[in-house]
C-alpha cells in the first residue's frame, strides 16, 4: 500500500509503546522541520526572497568584528536610501516591527507627554496602547474603518490636543488603506509637532519620502513589501528626534565609564528600546548594548539591496501591477472591493466577503488545504467581513496573482457561486496585456 505523504509520523507515533520522556517514544519531534510550501498571499507575513533566505545561512561573526561591524555601517547606508532620508540615524533594531513602533515612542516619549493618535485601523489602537504604556497623555481620533484622514482633520486636532508627538501608520494592513502624508509633515513642523510614522506595511511597495514628508522618526519591519522574515525592524530618525532622546540618556550602570554623566531627562522607561544606548552601540563607539542579531541583519541587508537593486520607483510600479491586476480579476468575479478606492495600498486588497459564506473562514481554510495559497481575515469591525489579499515583495508577481485568482474561483464555484469559468484571469491578463503594449 502507498503511504500517503506527511503521514509518516502517524504510524511512527502507533509503533510506539515507551514513555513520552523517552527520545525514542516520540522520534518525529526530532524529524528535521519540513513544512509543507505555502503561497503567502495573506497581509503578511509574505513568502522570503531566496537571496535573504541564502544570506541567513552565511557563518556567523562576533558583534565587534570589524567585518561585521562594516556590515552594520552598510545596513545604515542602504536603509537610508530605503527611507529617502539622509538621517544619520537609520538602523536595525531587534525584534519584529512592533519593537521598531515600541522603541521610537518610549524614547521620546516620557511620563505626561502628550502624543495624539489619528486611528484609521488596528494598529492606531496599537500605538494608542504603547503611548499609554510608556505613560504617554494619549489623545486619538478616529475615522471609519475604510477611510483615511484629511489634512485639516489632523490640524483641528493638533490645535485642540497641542501633542509633542503625532503617532500613525502610513499603511494599515487591518484595513488595507494608505494614509497621505506630505500635507500631514508639513502641518506638523506649522504648529511644531513630531511626526512618527510606522512605515512597516507599505515601506518598499509605496512611495515613502522621509525627509520631502518631514517624518522626523519612522519604523518599518522585514516581512512586507520588503520580503523577509520578520524579526528585524528598520528605524530611521533626524536630528529632531536625537536631541530629545540624548536629554534622557542614561547609561547602563555596568557600561558607564568615568565621568560619564547621566542626562537630567527622565530615563527611557525600557533598557532594550532605548535609542540613545542604540546610538551608542550602532555608532563609531560601538558601547555594548545587546547582542546583535546577526542572522536577522544579514536578511535586513540583503532585503534592502533586492530593493534598491530592482529600483524603488520600479518595485513601486511592480506592486501596483499586480493590485491593479488582482483587483480586475476580483471583479470579473463580482466581488466588491473595500474601502476607499482613492487610498488602497499597493500591495494588500480588501474583499468583501459574499452573503452565504459566512465569516469566510471556510474559503480560507479551502484555498489553503486546497491549494496551498493563505490569504487572511481581519479586525474589529470587519472580523469575518472582508478578506484580504495581500501582493508583496517576492510574492508581487503575475504567476501568483492568477493562481491566486484561479484557486479562489475554483472555492468559491465549489462553495455554490455560478461564476463565469475563467473570467478573473482573463480580466487580470488585460491588465498585465496592456501594460506591455
Amino acid at each position: 500500500m502507498q503511504r500517503l505523504p506527511g503521514l509518516s509520523h502517524v504510524t511512527t507515533r502507533k509503533k510506539q509503546s515507551k514513555t513520552a520522556a523517552s527520545p525514542a517514544a516520540a522520534p518525529d519531534i526530532f524529524a528535521e522541520l519540513d513544512p509543507e510550501p505555502r503561497l503567502l498571499m495573506g497581509p503578511g507575513p509574505v513568502d522570503v526572497y531566496p537571496r535573504v533566505l541564502r544570506a541567513m545561512s552565511v557563518a556567523l561573526q562576533g558583534q565587534f568584528d570589524p567585518q561585521f561591524t562594516a556590515y552594520m555601517n552598510e545596513v545604515m547606508a542602504l536603509y537610508r536610501q530605503v527611507f529617502r532620508t539622509d538621517n544619520k540615524w537609520t538602523f536595525l533594531i531587534d525584534g519584529t516591527a512592533r519593537a521598531g513602533i515600541e522603541t521610537c515612542l518610549a524614547s521620546v516619549l516620557g511620563p505626561g507627554d502628550k502624543l495624539l493618535v489619528p486611528i484609521f485601523g488596528r494598529f492606531g489602537h496599537l500605538k494608542v496602547e504603547i503611548g499609554r504604556r510608556v505613560g504617554a497623555e494619549v489623545a486619538s481620533i478616529e475615522t471609519e474603518w475604510g477611510r483615511v484622514f484629511a489634512p485639516e482633520e489632523i490640524e483641528a486636532a493638533v490645535r485642540r490636543h497641542r501633542p509633542k508627538m503625532i503617532a500613525m501608520s502610513h499603511g494599515d494592513t487591518s484595513t488595507t488603506m494608505l494614509q497621505p502624508l506630505a500635507d500631514i509633515g508639513a502641518l506638523c513642523r506649522k504648529h511644531d509637532v513630531l511626526l512618527y510614522i510606522d512605515c512597516t506595511a507599505s515601506l518598499g511597495g509605496n512611495p515613502f519620502e522621509m525627509d520631502a514628508w518631514h517624518i522626523d522618526a519612522a519604523s518599518a519591519g522585514l516581512q512586507k513589501c520588503l520580503s523577509g522574515p520578520p524579526g528585524s525592524a528598520p528605524v530611521s530618525f533626524n536630528a529632531r528626534i536625537e536631541t530629545l532622546v540624548n536629554a534622557r540618556k542614561h547609561v547602563e550602570q555596568g557600561l558607564k565609564g568615568r565621568g560619564v554623566e547621566d542626562a537630567e531627562g527622565p530615563i527611557i522607561r525600557s533598557n532594550y528600546f532605548d535609542l540613545a544606548m542604540l546610538m551608542d552601540y550602532w555608532s563609531p563607539r560601538r558601547l555594548n548594548h545587546h547582542t546583535e542579531a546577526a542572522t536577522m541583519l544579514y536578511a535586513a541587508r540583503e532585503c534592502a539591496r533586492l530593493v534598491l537593486g530592482e529600483g524603488l520607483d520600479d518595485g513601486i510600479a511592480r506592486h501596483r501591477m499586480a493590485s491593479r491586476a488582482l483587483r480586475a480579476g476580483l471583479e470579473a468575479m463580482e466581488l466588491k472591493l473595500f474601502g476607499d478606492p482613492a487610498h488602497r495600498m499597493a500591495n494588500v486588497t480588501g474583499v468583501l466577503i459574499p452573503p452565504g459564506l459566512g465569516n469566510g473562514e471556510a474559503v480560507r481554510a479551502q484555498m489553503l488545504h486546497n491549494f496551498g495559497i493563505e490569504i487572511g481575515t481581519s479586525f474589529g469591525p470587519l472580523v469575518g467581513k472582508i478578506w484580504r489579499i495581500g501582493t508583496m515583495g517576492y510574492v508581487c508577481r503575475k504567476a501568483n496573482v492568477l493562481r491566486c485568482l484561479t484557486a479562489l474561483e475554483a472555492v468559491l464555484r465549489r462553495n455554490g457561486f455560478a461564476l463565469p469559468a475563467g473570467a478573473a484571469v482573463d480580466a487580470a491578463c488585460a491588465v498585465y496585456e496592456k501594460a506591455d503594449v
